[in-house]
């Protein structure tokens, strides 16, 4: 008996290492050890902002619809849903067996208590703009009218119907986002903001929350009332947070993860040469920006701020840098977006760098910009590849007279020191696409758009043109007002498109049903792992 304890607890170790483990001796629990970028701020999915919280959610949560591992749009707590022939009102049919974690059913009465919730100023949701196609939904949001006067209404149980203030064609890929998640009414009634709290969280989704140790892990657990829990394969899933992406790269190595979601660049031939097809390189929907602090005086002038972007050597910082894995980027929205069949770039996007930088002092000389006069703090998220971002930024800027200071900053208070108005020169920000839309892109910009508009730059014209382009039905023609916007915001440029993403990952071998795709996202209820 002692042999076979001992025996046992052995391979329970080794399975610890490569991913799985046993729950008692009767039945084996797979277990997902999966590196994420970094810590959420919050797990309530209306104040979520980040790449890492999605990540989470996608989870924990399943809206009306999903995308699968191939970022394709799948049925999710709906099972059926009819679009009227104006494209203004979807009604959605609730699948009978959706359950939330504790047992209790879901309702479309769930995602009318969501949706108002994210839209109630009180809640200060950053990304409540995303569900501003529903009807009155932004009235709502800036007060002007009450919750009730949503456009979404439970017509029974299981039946949701939502209304828009116009056609939206990016409608049903928006709802795959965490603001399209339901919420469980009766936990945030019970628990205020500590509905979040491991044994507080009800959650619909393929997991239910467990435990939350910072800077140690989030521990999920397979939900047994989840309508498909019969075919997801994986019992536990493990996000661990590494903001150091070689750290996560040695656990990778040692079996202890199997899967990291970002690359440590500097090693890119390393890994390449050591880890082949594991190293997981695809096209992503995502800019990589500079945003410029426009109140400040000395970067309120746009010459001052085409100087800055004319100097950037893009090509190096893509090639060298980033060791391959991103794009010199010219545009704040992505090549290879639906909707927009003719994109616009930066206008000296062709031109060789020393002329740019030529063009830039000529510029800061006509805005009044003495050689060396002009100081400006490069500020960045820690991460080994933005640093050296910031760090050949600061030499770039030195070849056309601009000094720089360095500052970094931890993670998980960077992005709210952003949305916060923090006092910054410039920073660094990264956008991923939530779905396939310059819209998406673009309404960061918007002046009432407080959560994302970093810059803090207002313009009227930019204003309208967005709005018209929200009212317009026909694609080719709302594709071209978009592009008037673009080219607005990238002759003022209050952000500085410097890269356009690819998205990286180191994936085991051991890991099966992860699929690249342009949106990177790998729910784990997708996959399943193979000793």
């Amino acid at each position: 008996m002692l042999k076979n304890a001992v025996k046992a607890a052995m391979l329970s170790t080794a399975l610890v290492a490569a991913g799985g483990v046993f729950a008692g001796s009767a039945f084996a629990e797979v277990v997902y050890n999966r590196g994420n970028d970094t810590d959420p701020t919050t797990l309530d999915h209306h104040k979520t902002s980040t790449v890492p919280e999605g990540n989470l959610m996608r989870d924990l949560y399943e809206g009306l619809v999903v995308q699968n591992n191939k970022a394709e749009v799948v049925p999710g707590v709906a099972e059926s849903w009819e679009i009227s022939d104006d494209g203004l009102t979807y009604t959605f049919k609730l699948r009978e067996d959706a359950k939330w974690s504790n047992g209790d059913p879901v309702k479309a009465s769930d995602f009318v208590f969501a949706y108002q919730r994210i839209q109630n100023p009180e809640t200060a949701a950053p990304y409540a703009n995303m569900l501003y196609p529903i009807e009155n939904a932004e009235a709502i949001n800036k007060g002007e009218k009450e919750l009730s006067e949503l456009g979404a209404k439970a017509v029974d149980d299981h039946t949701l119907e939502i209304k828009l203030n116009a056609p939206t064609p990016y409608f049903l890929e928006l709802l795959t986002h965490q603001t399209g998640h339901p919420i469980h009414q009766a936990s945030v009634e019970q628990h205020g903001t500590d509905f979040t709290k491991p044994g507080n969280m009800v959650t619909n989704g393929a997991y239910m929350l467990e435990s939350f140790t910072p800077n140690d892990k989030i521990v999920m657990r397979k939900n047994p009332h989840f309508h498909d829990a019969e075919n997801v394969k994986i019992d536990v899933v493990n996000f661990i947070p590494f903001e150091d992406r070689a750290t996560c790269l040695r656990r990778f190595e040692a079996g202890e993860v199997l899967s990291c979601s970002d690359l440590d660049n500097q090693q890119m031939d390393y890994m390449r040469q050591n880890l082949g097809d594991q190293v997981h390189v695809a096209p992503y929907l995502g800019t990589y920006y500079l945003p410029v602090k426009v109140k400040k005086e000395k970067l309120a002038d746009p010459r001052v701020r085409q100087a800055i972007s004319m100097a950037i050597d893009r090509e190096f910082l893509a090639d060298e840098i980033w060791r391959g894995s991103m794009l010199p980027g010219w545009s704040m929205v992505p090549p290879g977006i639906s909707n927009y069949d003719n994109p616009v770039f930066l206008e000296y996007k062709d031109m060789d760098i020393l002329d740019r930088e030529d063009a830039a002092k000529k510029l800061l000389e006509e805005a009044g910009v003495a050689e060396g006069s002009l100081s400006v703090e490069l500020r960045h998220n820690t991460g080994e590849n933005h640093k050296n971002t910031m760090t050949a930024l600061a030499d770039m800027l030195k070849n056309i007279g601009i000094n720089t200071t360095i500052v970094e900053m931890e993670g998980t208070g960077y992005f709210d020191y952003m949305k916060q108005d923090g006092d910054f020169d410039m920073t660094r920000a990264g956008w991923i696409g939530d779905y396939s839309d310059p819209q998406n892109f673009l309404f960061l910009f918007e002046s009432q758009n407080l959560g994302f508009n970093y810059p803090r730059w207002e313009n009227a014209e930019y204003d309208a043109l967005m709005q018209k382009a929200g009212t317009t039905g026909d694609l080719k023609e709302r594709g071209e007002i978009l592009r008037q916007a673009e080219e607005l915001l990238l002759k003022e440029v209050p952000i500085i498109p410097i890269l356009y993403y690819s998205s990286g990952s180191l994936v085991s071998n051991k890991l099966k049903g992860w699929e690249d795709n342009v949106m990177n996202f790998h729910g784990t209820r997708w996959m399943s792992i193979e000793n």
